[in-house]
């Protein structure tokens, strides 16, 4: 009976072996969808940019060269769509914390840090043009520099541009951050900041993050009060310049100055 039971055992195990390749690799788990392979060569975000220059690109397909990669089921180009979308354009997008990217699937901490990195990268390049030259004859660049630092902020922020006797950025600075509305400015801060740092001007900028780019009459009443402020130290006030979304509005063109 033993011997029967044995035979039994054996007969199984070979019947096993003959079912089972063990000579054949094992199979690889199945690779996340590429781009380059979703997508013909000459649709293909990175070869286009190769090809014709980053200026013929989209928003997504910029994004999704930065990218690189995307997730199952969604390559970069479609997580660069997702994410504009999700964050309603670049500034929303630029403007978003990392904790909300990395929050995005298919977003990770190093993908939020990239997106962060491009932005501060961006910033960095308009300020060495302020201080290379005199910003009063340059004052788109300072215009886009305010806007490249307050544009994406979802809430009042208030910050100062001190120029030395040339008119070159010396530093800028936050001064204060506030809430959806306003932020609070104390003038004498600002004096003390120009002291420090040796300046012979400032600029001062705000955003208005209801998108609304014309002065108040409290942004008006701040100017004045900030250009006596300084002139007690004889430091002078150029210009207040307030970012909405794309849009800036100079109060020394205004005349307020």
């Amino acid at each position: 009976m033993e011997e029967e039971d044995a035979a039994k055992v054996c007969h199984r195990v070979d019947a096993v072996r003959q079912r089972t390749d063990f000579t054949r690799p094992a199979a690889m788990p199945t690779a996340l969808p590429t781009l380059q392979a979703s997508l013909p060569p000459e649709e293909r975000p990175r070869e286009r940019l190769l090809r014709h220059g980053p200026t013929v690109l989209t928003d997504a397909e910029l994004l999704a060269v930065l990218l690189r990669t995307g997730t199952r089921g969604c390559n970069a180009l479609e997580l660069g769509r997702r994410l504009l979308a999700q964050f309603g354009g670049l500034r929303g997008l630029f403007g978003a914390s990392r904790d909300e990217l990395r929050g995005m699937p298919g977003m990770g901490e190093v993908k939020a840090a990239q997106l962060q990195a491009i932005l501060e990268l961006a910033r960095r390049e308009l300020a060495e043009e302020i201080h290379r030259g005199d910003a009063l004859s340059r004052p788109d660049h300072v215009r886009r520099y305010c806007a490249a630092t307050l544009a994406h902020r979802r809430i009042e922020c208030c910050m100062a541009l001190y120029l030395d006797a040339r008119n070159c950025l010396i530093t800028s600075e936050i001064l204060s951050q506030g809430t959806l509305s306003q932020a609070t400015i104390y003038p004498r801060e600002i004096v003390r900041a120009a002291l420090r740092h040796h300046a012979a001007s400032v600029i001062l900028a705000h955003n208005h993050p209801s998108g609304n780019a014309e002065p108040s009459q409290a942004d008006e009443h701040l100017t004045r009060h900030v250009r006596a402020a300084l002139a007690l130290v004889d430091v002078r006030l150029l210009d207040h310049i307030i970012v909405a979304g794309g849009r800036t509005t100079s109060l020394a063109e205004r005349g307020v100055m």
